[in-house]
């Protein structure tokens, strides 16, 4: 069986992974990363932050910026993927998580998201970021479930 030539830089496939700190946002990172290794791709990792959500930092930090959100997303891939691919790209966007990947999406093969399972009237309240991506993607979505929608 032949194996197929390596796909040439303008036509290599970006797979985005989107990441916040959760279970779920480990796995999609980890499963992005073979997807991205299986089809020669590139990984891009995907995190939005912005100055009010620092629940993965577990206190509010006045100073948090851009700098501190890309070292709290270096030592997330590190712990994660201690062999990231090496064609993993960064991108941090100060924005709502939904529009960042909607807009990350854009040209990608596909975006990889946790689900974090809010549902009921709490995610019709809140709105939840895999659904808004799922129906506004530009390319497909693969939704990692959370442990209790694994059942």
């Amino acid at each position: 069986m032949d194996e197929a030539p390596p796909a040439s830089e303008t036509s290599r496939r970006r797979i985005v992974a989107a990441v916040d700190g959760s279970a779920t946002s480990r796995a999609a990172l980890a499963r992005a990363a073979e997807e991205a290794r299986g089809h020669q791709g590139i990984l891009q990792v995907v995190y939005a932050w912005n100055y009010l959500d620092q629940a993965h930092l577990g206190t509010f930090d006045p100073g948090y910026g851009e700098a501190e959100a890309r070292t709290w997303l270096e030592r997330f891939i590190d712990d994660v993927l201690p062999e990231r691919p090496d064609d993993t790209e960064l991108r941090l966007v100060n924005d709502h998580a939904a529009r960042a990947l909607i807009d990350a999406s854009v040209g990608a093969w596909t975006v990889v998201i946790g689900s974090r399972g809010m549902g009921g009237f709490k995610g019709l309240l809140m709105g939840s970021v895999s659904q808004q991506v799922v129906h506004h993607a530009h390319c497909a979505v693969l939704v990692i479930p959370t442990a209790s929608e694994d059942n």
